[in-house]
């Protein structure tokens, strides 16, 4: 059957395997010191124009978020996230277990709006009795966001400006970075991303990876004992080289941005045969996540023949259904699509 279910179905891309085949045979340094996690880190330096960073390989995006936002708080500090936000509604409670509230606020179709993060801090301050409360001591968001839509840059820089004033940290959770940046319309770069939050990851997993996730700590941020809260966390593997292999092949020749891109081809394509076809979408998603109202008689039948995300139902009862392309998505794939919708 053929699937839109995901963007991690797939192995890995024919170079990264290559890079994996061509590195079997070293004997490297443990847990990331090896020679190329070395040369990854350069280059993934080098593309965010930030010779400061601090940058940690780990293998998955729940490990990852649980991993590095424990790394910025207090034992008393909680992270603030719209209620929309991936670590709120899909990560298993996984932020509450390293025992941090997360502190949700209103979303935007995905997104979170400065003043409302703004509203909230000033709130908090101005409460006399908040050291009775959880205290905000990071932000979280999404690039893309859960439901696929895209920050301008101008937002980034808003919601930036809030932590700054308040000082507290962001982190920008980029599982789908790739997806994101590479989407039309989109002004954000990594360069941009570096200047404007503390601590970012890039996605290899969706991306091309057979797994793992860059986690860039920006100008020399990372907390001064990060490796060690890696260990805690079960989130350091003795073959460190498997990942930093993968991401030097990614981040070698522009093969990241190539795949992200041709994954962006392909959900617009998709989105057209079902505007073609006279389906209207739940919000206008600009990457690689598609979000495709249709009657429960409409996706039952669709069902048989296609894999896709049941995501949710509107007010009036109809289906919303998530429809993911990747970079590994083929052209065979939206003509099979294509004559069952």
């Amino acid at each position: 059957m053929i699937s839109f279910d995901n963007d991690y179905s797939n192995g890995a891309h024919p170079k990264v395997l290559q890079k994996l085949v061509e590195t079997n045979d070293l004997r490297t340094q443990p847990y990331g010191a090896d020679e190329c996690c070395m040369r990854a880190k350069e280059l993934i330096k080098k593309v965010c124009e930030d010779d400061e960073a601090n940058v940690f390989f780990l293998t998955g995006g729940t490990q990852t978020n649980a991993t590095v936002i424990d790394s910025m708080l207090y034992q008393y500090e909680g992270v603030i996230a719209v209620d929309t936000g991936h670590i709120n509604v899909h990560e298993a409670g996984a932020i509450e277990f390293t025992e941090h509230k997360i502190i949700v606020i209103p979303s935007h179709e995905g997104k979170m709006h400065a003043r409302d993060l703004r509203k909230y801090l000033d709130d908090f301050m101005h409460d006399g009795s908040n050291a009775h409360c959880v205290y905000p001591g990071c932000v979280y968001i999404t690039f893309p966001t859960e439901l696929g839509t895209l920050y301008k840059a101008s937002e980034i820089a808003e919601i930036y400006e809030v932590c700054k004033e308040y000082d507290i940290m962001l982190y920008v959770d980029g599982a789908r970075m790739g997806y994101g940046l590479m989407s039309e319309g989109n002004d954000i770069t990594l360069p941009f991303l570096a200047r404007h939050c503390d601590v970012f990851y890039i996605g290899g997993t969706k991306i091309g990876a057979l797994c793992g996730e860059a986690v860039v700590f920006t100008h020399n941020n990372a907390h001064r004992h990060f490796f060690s809260i890696q260990k805690q966390h079960g989130a350091v593997i003795a073959k460190g080289r498997l990942i930093g292999a993968q991401f030097e092949a990614l981040f070698t020749d522009n093969l990241y941005f190539d795949i992200s891109r041709h994954a962006i081809d392909m959900a617009m394509r998709v989105k057209e045969m079902f505007r073609a076809k006279g389906y209207r979408f739940y919000l206008n998603s600009p990457s690689n996540q598609q979000f495709v109202v249709m009657t429960r008689e409409q996706a039952d039948a669709l069902a048989k023949n296609i894999q896709f995300t049941y995501f949710g139902q509107t007010d009036t009862g109809d289906v919303i259904a998530r429809f993911v392309t990747s970079w590994s998505t083929t052209e065979e794939e939206l003509k099979e699509l294509e004559k069952h919708i």
